[in-house]
């Protein structure tokens, strides 16, 4: 199983939350291990959330194989899920869960199920998912698209880098505030901000992710599929071998 978190700010390691505002929750990753890279169709490299203008519907975007081609395409081998939490409050400790399951069960036709927390079926949806305006559920509460896309990720390497080897010299330094984020003075914050936007010769930053391409399952939901427990929303993604 292979799973990526949306987050907040793209900060790893929490789940996303997502309230029903236009607001915008993202994840990505683009390097692992050989046990994922191994099977690049499972490989997430982004998740993003976001409620559309209107915050009626909740749009979902899982996007795995990274580099991928134009002869790239999704295969019957695995299965990929949306987990999506609805709690009354931020911090509420009870929620409710569903799931949106997504599985090809040919080269060209996708099943995607809307699950509650019992399994049992609230939505559906089927057949190819290739055109942009995607496939729509009989309710017209879910719409599917699945196929190539740019790479949405901007990521300069050169900047990272820098940036990276500036706070491991610094780490055994740093202190940390009540929510355990280190304190910098603005000359440190300014300077790493500087590192991130810039290349090695301060020129302005590349995308080195800038020609790439992946393939992206994009899912909008009407949210009250899923908001049954209240109106903040957490979401996570994950890819399995289909049974």
């Amino acid at each position: 199983m292979r799973l990526r978190i949306g987050l907040l700010g793209a900060v790893i390691g929490l789940a996303g939350l997502v309230s029903l505002s236009p607001d915008r929750a993202e994840g990505a990753d683009h390097i692992d291990g050989p046990a994922t890279t191994g099977e690049p169709l499972a490989d997430i490299t982004d998740f993003y959330a976001w409620m559309d203008d209107t915050a009626t519907n909740l749009n979902l975007v899982t996007a795995v194989n990274p580099f991928a081609t134009a002869e790239t395409a999704f295969g019957t081998a695995n299965q990929y899920a949306i987990h999506i939490s609805s709690r009354a409050d931020f911090g509420a400790t009870d929620e409710t869960e569903f799931t949106v399951l997504c599985q090809f069960y040919t080269a060209d036709g996708l099943e995607c199920w809307v699950l509650d927390d019992a399994g049992a079926v609230v939505d559906y949806v089927e057949g190819d998912p290739s055109d942009p305006a995607g496939i729509q559920s009989d309710s017209g509460d879910v719409r599917v698209f699945a196929g190539l896309r740019d790479d949405p990720f901007f990521f300069n390497l050169d900047g990272f880098s820098r940036t990276r080897e500036t706070v491991l010299a610094a780490a055994g330094s740093l202190t940390f505030d009540e929510g355990n984020c280190p304190t910098i003075d603005d000359a440190t914050s300014t300077e790493l901000v500087r590192q991130l936007t810039t290349d090695a010769d301060d020129s302005e930053a590349t995308d080195d992710l800038m020609d790439a391409n992946v393939l992206a399952l994009v899912i909008q939901l009407d949210k009250t599929l899923v908001n049954s427990g209240g109106p903040i929303l957490a979401a996570w993604t994950s890819t399995h071998a289909a049974p």
